[in-house]
């Protein structure tokens, strides 16, 4: 079929807009990394672009010496592993039953409105935090994973993929003698790994990313996960964070160079481990979108 001038003008400038798109995307990933290998004389210059200017380890050298930094790391890995296992494990016993007829399950209308209503009104920050301290969880790593375990939209998400699964399928599986638990755990997790690939990822970037529940839940910041920790020393400097070290360094690396470098490493887990994942992630949103 051949396509007009028209349409192939148009697809010419959809492409190019999705490239420069993607570039702004990049460019800054690339401004930062630069930036971390510089120089610093060359980024208090302002010299450094896209490419290093007086090529140097010495802001990865500091890093590899904190303490402070990787602490953090490792308790936001925590958290990710942590709550991505909680997130799935409750999203999936939720809409299990959720993707049942009102004919199999007559309160499911009643608790997919529950759930729906959860999403339009919040009960809001304080009593969030009330029930954070007096649950006893305060300061721990499970105040940055209990309270956001369960997401409604990956509820939705999920429910909706397990509805578009053959009914013949979990009926003859009924037949041979299977209850709803071996159903879920050999039938339906095992035709729904795009969703579940799609909703891991889903979790663990936002477990990973998050870092204003950080400052909230945690009062020791030997507990703060990485996103708050680097929150605490580019936003809002907080001298409590900072080490003997790092007053020692500044004599050949700046202040900028050091948070260029934390901030590269803070994303290499997360870039590593998407483009794996990219082809579960789209094909999930796809299907886990269509209703039948």
């Amino acid at each position: 079929m051949r396509s007009s001038f028209g349409s192939r003008v148009l697809s010419n400038i959809n492409g190019l807009f999705f490239i420069l798109f993607s570039l702004s995307c990049v460019v800054p990933m690339l401004h930062v990394l630069a930036v971390s290998l510089s120089a610093s004389s060359a980024v208090t210059a302002g010299e450094v672009l896209l490419w290093p200017v007086d090529f140097t380890w010495k802001s990865y050298d500091y890093i590899l010496q904190a303490a402070e930094y990787w602490r953090a790391m490792w308790v936001s890995v925590i958290r990710v592993v942590l709550g991505t296992l909680v997130s799935l494990m409750l999203t999936t016993l939720m809409a299990y039953p959720l993707s049942k007829s009102k004919e199999s399950f007559k309160h499911q209308p009643f608790f997919a409105w529950y759930l729906v209503i959860t999403m339009l009104f919040s009960g809001g920050l304080i009593p969030v935090f009330m029930i954070v301290k007096y649950t006893g969880i305060l300061d721990s790593v499970w105040s940055l994973v209990l309270p956001g375990a369960v997401s409604v939209f990956n509820v939705l998400l999920l429910s909706n993929f397990f509805r578009n699964i053959p009914k013949e399928i979990e009926e003859s599986a009924f037949m041979d003698g299977a209850g709803h638990f071996r159903i879920l755990m050999r039938l339906y997790l095992a035709l729904s790994l795009p969703i579940l690939a799609t909703l891991t990822v889903f979790s663990a970037v936002g477990h990973w990313n998050a870092w204003f529940d950080g400052l909230i839940y945690m009062n020791d910041q030997k507990n703060y996960p990485l996103q708050s920790y680097l929150q605490t020393i580019m936003v809002k400097p907080n001298t409590q964070v900072m080490t003997q070290a790092y007053a020692k360094l500044m004599n050949s690396v700046s202040d900028r160079t050091i948070k260029a470098a934390q901030v590269f490493i803070a994303t290499l887990p997360i870039l590593c481990v998407y483009p794996f994942l990219q082809k579960y992630f789209i094909s999930g949103m796809m299907i886990g979108s269509v209703k039948e």
